[in-house]
Order: structure tokens, then sequence, then C-alpha cells
């Protein structure tokens, strides 16, 4: 893999800051070759710690599912549907599959450690998880990056552990308020994709999910355009294409997750670099999530 390529090319690349609006924030277009390729829709609801029993657990599941409709399909199909994966409190994830499997409709764990068994308290096994059900891994999310100092080592462990066990890491990248503000975005999203993908195979890329979380934008208020995520999107194919080839890049599902809504949900989708959402608050309230996973097809709204 090319990962000298990837820094290289960001020392010779000017970092872009987002520019606020009185909409939001957005940033220019980086002249980036818009990428063709057909990739599957994936919509995600990461549920957090929440809800508080399983009772509530198992009332959130079944009524997403009734009000999904034909929109989800299995792990690895695709007929113009939407892969659809649902994120539970550990506790909950078996009762969740029970309530979403027959639709299609996938399970995943919120973390894993990257050992196989031993001395960690509090840890969970990639093959314990896996004998649940799930299909999917949270790596890297910005919560346990920030609140629990994931640092990339770890995050690298952890993806590399996801794959080994026949499952498919989503690795979250993104940049804080800070580092927005310093200007640094590009080279932190760079950086992050190039040391939490070392010894990440080619083959193996098929099997990832990247996304996107601005962490600024993360309940926050603050808004990050749609054509601002689009443009990062980009970026981070980019990246890829440095790391790997242009058909790893053209092939990677790229996820946008921050403070996604029914509202904003439509002008995300309608970006050709992004290929879904990893939705938190929203997720909780079935009319909600069923809206963002049923969202607007760009040709719909053009024939409209």
């Amino acid at each position: 893999m090319k990962f000298s390529l990837a820094l290289s090319a960001l020392a010779a690349t000017t970092a872009s800051a987002f520019v606020p609006t009185d909409k939001g924030f957005s940033r220019p277009s980086f002249g980036l070759t818009q990428l063709n390729a057909e990739r599957q829709p994936i919509m995600a609801g990461n549920w957090k710690m929440n809800p508080p029993t399983e009772e509530d657990a198992l009332a959130l599941a079944t009524e997403f599912s009734k009000l999904i409709g034909d929109e989800a399909c299995a792990v690895n199909e695709f007929d113009g549907c939407t892969e659809i994966v649902l994120f539970p409190p550990f506790p909950f994830i078996s009762k969740v599959k029970d309530a979403v499997e027959d639709i299609g409709i996938s399970v995943g764990a919120q973390g894993i450690f990257y050992e196989e068994k031993g001395a960690y308290t509090g840890s969970v096994a990639a093959s314990m998880v896996k004998s649940v059900g799930c299909e999917f891994i949270l790596c890297g999310h910005s919560e346990r990056r920030i609140l629990f100092n994931d640092d990339d080592v770890n995050i690298n462990a952890k993806v590399k552990k996801v794959l080994e066990s026949d499952m498919k890491p989503i690795l979250c990248v993104g940049e804080t308020k800070e580092e927005l503000d310093l200007g640094i975005t590009k080279e932190v999203c760079a950086m992050q994709l190039s040391k939490d993908l070392a010894g990440v195979t080619k083959e193996e890329m098929a099997d990832v999910v990247i996304a996107y979380e601005p962490v600024w934008a993360i309940g926050t208020g603050l808004v990050c355009e749609a054509d601002a995520a689009n443009a990062m999107h980009a970026y981070i194919r980019e990246c890829l294409a440095s790391m790997y080839d242009d058909e790893v890049a053209q092939a990677t599902r790229i996820q946008y997750g921050g403070s996604v809504t029914p509202d904003s949900v439509d002008g995300l989708m309608a970006q050709p670099d992004i290929d879904g959402c990893l939705v938190g608050g929203a997720s909780l309230t079935a009319e909600m999530f069923a809206r963002i996973c049923n969202f607007q097809k760009a040709d719909a709204t053009v024939a409209a």
C-alpha cells in the first residue's frame, strides 16, 4: 500500500478551512474528478448508550422495522435497495437482531477489543459479537477517540481484528472544532486513514466502510452543508487512491455522520460521493430514522 504517497500528496496540497455561512459551514471545491462507481447506499443507526432497557430497545426496533417498507436489503445484496445497520448497546443486540433480521436489516456492535480472550475486564471480543449475529463493527468513533482515549494504534488493531473475523468495520474519521479552525481538516483525516488502515490489503478494503464525521457538527447546532461534506468525501477518495488505487477509491462506501436529520438527508444523499449516513440521535426515533433510510433519491427528485 502506498501510504507514503498519501502523505506526500497532503504536503503538496494547501489546507482549505470550512467557511462559516448564514446556514452553517461550507468549503470550496477541491477540484476532484467525480467518481461514477455504483455503490450501494448504507444507512447506520448508532444508538450509543440508549435506550435504557431491553424492552425499550425491542419496541424501537420493532416500530422501525414496520416503517421501513421495502428499502432494506440483506448484507451483500444490492438490487436498488439500501443496506441498513443498527448498532444497539451490547446487552440488546440479540433481541434487536431477532426483531429486524427478517426484513433484511443487519446489526452491529459499537466496538470490540482486539484481543480474542483474556483478563480484559469490561471488554468484548470480536468472536463474541459475531456469535450473536453482528455483521458490522464501529471503529474509531469520535466519542471513543475523545472520551476513552482510543488512539490510532488501537483503532488499527481493531479494524484488522474485525476483518480477520469476517466482519465489516465502519471506520470513523473526522476533525474537531479546534482542528477545523486551524485549517487542518484534510491533514487530520488523511493521517487517520493512513494510520487506521495500516496493514489492510486492497482485497480487504472491499469490506471496509468509511464514515466521515466532522466532530464539530455533532450535537452542536453547527451545520456542515451537503456540498462541503461531499467535497470532503471526494478528498477521502483521493487519499484512498493514493494509498491503494482508483478501483478501491471508487468502490469504497463513505458515509456522512454529523447530526443527520430527515430535513438534511435528501440533500446529503443527492451528492455523488456520499453513500449513506451514520446517524446518532435521530436513529432513536423510529419515524425519523425510517424517513432518513427512505431518503428521496436524486433521480426521483429530478423527475418530480
